[in-house]
């Protein structure tokens, strides 16, 4: 049996525990602290990163158009709404029956962010299961696309895919950027997605071609430029409302080379388990979903007895004990249910086909 390369669990982990206090130190007051800001100078591209895992893992974006779609809006689309319900549960629970009518909080609720914004009052990171369910159907019509144009050199035919203009597709989110991001739901970061998506593609091939000492090697050069650039450029890049700090030319190539240069060093060098960050790495989606609602239900429960979690920092470190805490324990009973984790059961044509076959065989399929 070929072992488990824990690199990519890794860094899921850190992600995810970077993405948690992020919204803990927001919550009570931290997020412009001397502290604080160099953290996020130094890990904005962290979001980033599930995107181009996506596509490291993937291996076709290709079949039939409707049961893709299907198979991705059931994994994707399924947790985004019941993870939406339940912080919206919570939020407007504590707003229109708890607090006083007049709170900061009644007044800041619109209407206009059902279409404005792919984000749910009470679990506002829910905004990425749609921009991620989004990259994945662009990409799977991207492979519909046939061939734009043909060349023959050298005796041989060459066709030009729409896929060797997908590196543009960034300028096209900082664009979106410029004129005030006007798309609905929030979704004019998905081409930026699209990028990191087939990049993680690409660099996977260029892993396999390139061996682990080459990797190694360049997968170094690649980080030593990113550090390079972090350090000498004010950069900043959030993926959840695509806004864009420094030339856009160098927020993506330092993004490109965070990205494929971390991956590729623990890549090379073979990461061991690590127990605690590759356990949330591996169950990163419940840890993704369910922090933030227990968050807001701390903020709202501290509100309803007149208290502030702002500059406190008892309650920080509280938050940050309660809400890893709690999903620790909630990852086996979410992952049973495939309407909160998108764990649904994968249907083998070849074992349904073997059923029709054969109605008097009895075949478990995975999932």
């Amino acid at each position: 049996m070929k072992q488990r390369n824990h690199a990519f669990d890794l860094l899921c982990g850190i992600c995810i525990i970077r993405m948690v206090t992020l919204h803990i130190t927001n919550a009570c007051g931290f997020g412009e602290s001397d502290w604080w800001t160099p953290i996020m100078h130094w890990s904005y591209f962290f979001m980033s990163f599930f995107f181009f895992k996506a596509g490291y893992f993937n291996k076709t974006v290709s079949g039939n158009t409707k049961a893709y779609i299907l198979d991705k809006a059931k994994r994707l689309l399924i947790p985004y709404l019941s993870w939406g319900i339940i912080g919206n549960i919570i939020y407007f629970f504590f707003v229109f029956f708890i607090l006083d009518p007049k709170n900061t909080l009644a007044t800041q609720v619109k209407i206009s962010h059902l279409w404005e914004s792919s984000q749910f009052y009470g679990n506002a990171p829910c905004w990425f299961l749609l921009s991620f369910f989004m990259a994945y159907v662009a990409a799977h019509l991207i492979s519909k696309v046939p061939p734009l144009f043909s060349i023959s050199l050298f005796g041989k035919t060459r066709n030009f895919k729409i896929h060797w203009f997908i590196f543009l597709l960034p300028f096209l989110s900082y664009w979106l950027y410029t004129l005030d991001n006007p798309l609905l739901l929030n979704l004019d970061n998905i081409f930026f997605g699209i990028y990191l998506f087939y990049l993680g593609r690409v660099w996977h091939f260029a892993i396999e071609k390139m061996g682990k000492s080459i990797t190694l090697g360049v997968s170094g050069i690649l980080l030593a430029c990113f550090i390079y650039l972090n350090a000498s450029y004010s950069l900043n890049y959030a993926m959840s409302v695509n806004t864009w700090e420094g030339h856009p030319c160098i927020v993506l190539a330092s993004i490109t080379f965070a990205l494929c240069g971390l991956s590729g060093i623990l890549l090379s060098i073979r990461m061991p388990n690590i127990p605690v960050i590759n356990y949330i790495g591996q169950h990163s989606m419940v840890f993704f979903v369910a922090h933030y609602p227990l968050l807001i239900l701390y903020k709202m429960i501290r509100s309803a007895n007149v208290k502030t979690i702002r500059n406190n920092w008892d309650d920080y470190a509280i938050l940050l004990l309660l809400l890893f805490g709690v999903c620790f324990l909630l990852v086996p009973y979410v992952e049973k249910v495939p309407l909160l984790s998108g764990r649904f059961k994968k249907s083998n044509p070849a074992i349904t086909q073997e059923k029709k076959n054969s109605p008097s065989t009895t075949i478990e399929t995975g999932s």
